[in-house]
């Protein structure tokens, strides 16, 4: 597969195969290999890059406005088109210093399915199972599976069921995402040093909620 990846080419390349692999393979999240295929392409890190810098004014202001800063890292919204079943996003890790206790470095999984690479730097990448309590809304325990140093260049999967934890990144790392679109209302997360569940729920889903509390 030959990529042009002259301006916004590679993500649009990226969203055309997506989207030509059809629904079924989108609902199951069955695009590993096609992404996989997709990361491996030389200059993509060069090809991001210039999308970047040829956005106009609009599309800054855009970009900025869907992008928000968590505890570990910032995340970039590159790509969320309303008829597209799928986003594509940019994490950029924080120095480790700067990382708040309790998001990626705590045992989690996420209302959407994921895949993932490197562009640069690397971290310690933890898959776990975790035992599941109160209708799925907390986790009672979490046990290591395997874990792995996962360096530039580096590929993975993640599945809205699973859960995973990054307690350490170089700085300077970043990674490029796809992401589904949610087919969870919430996410869970454990601290093992605690023991402590939490619950996440999107801000836009408790409007409803909010306007009955008033």
């Amino acid at each position: 597969m030959t990529i042009d990846l002259a301006g916004t080419a590679c993500l649009l390349d990226l969203a055309s195969t997506i989207t030509a692999a059809g629904p079924p393979a989108v609902d199951r999240w069955e695009v590993g290999p096609v992404f996989d295929g997709w990361a491996a392409q030389p200059g993509l890190r060069e090809g991001l890059r210039r999308h970047l810098r040829t956005l106009g004014p609009q599309e800054e202001r855009l970009l900025v406005t869907r992008s928000r800063e968590t505890t570990t890292h910032f995340a970039w919204c590159l790509r969320d088109e309303p008829t597209e079943p799928f986003t594509f996003w940019l994490h950029e890790y924080k120095p480790q210093r700067d990382w708040r206790h309790g998001y990626a470095d705590s045992v989690h999984n996420h209302r959407y399915h994921f895949c993932t690479t490197i562009l640069s730097g690397g971290y310690l990448h933890e898959r776990y199972t975790a035992r599941l309590g109160d209708g799925d809304r907390t986790i009672l325990s979490a046990a290591l599976l395997r874990r792995a140093e996962c360096r530039t260049g580096a590929t993975g999967t993640m599945l809205a069921h699973e859960f995973h934890r990054i307690p350490r990144a170089e700085d300077d790392t970043m990674t490029f995402l796809v992401k589904s679109r949610a087919v969870s209302p919430w996410s869970l997360s454990y601290d093992p040093d605690t023991l402590t569940s939490h619950r996440h729920v999107p801000v836009e889903s408790r409007l409803e909620e909010l306007t009955n509390q008033l």
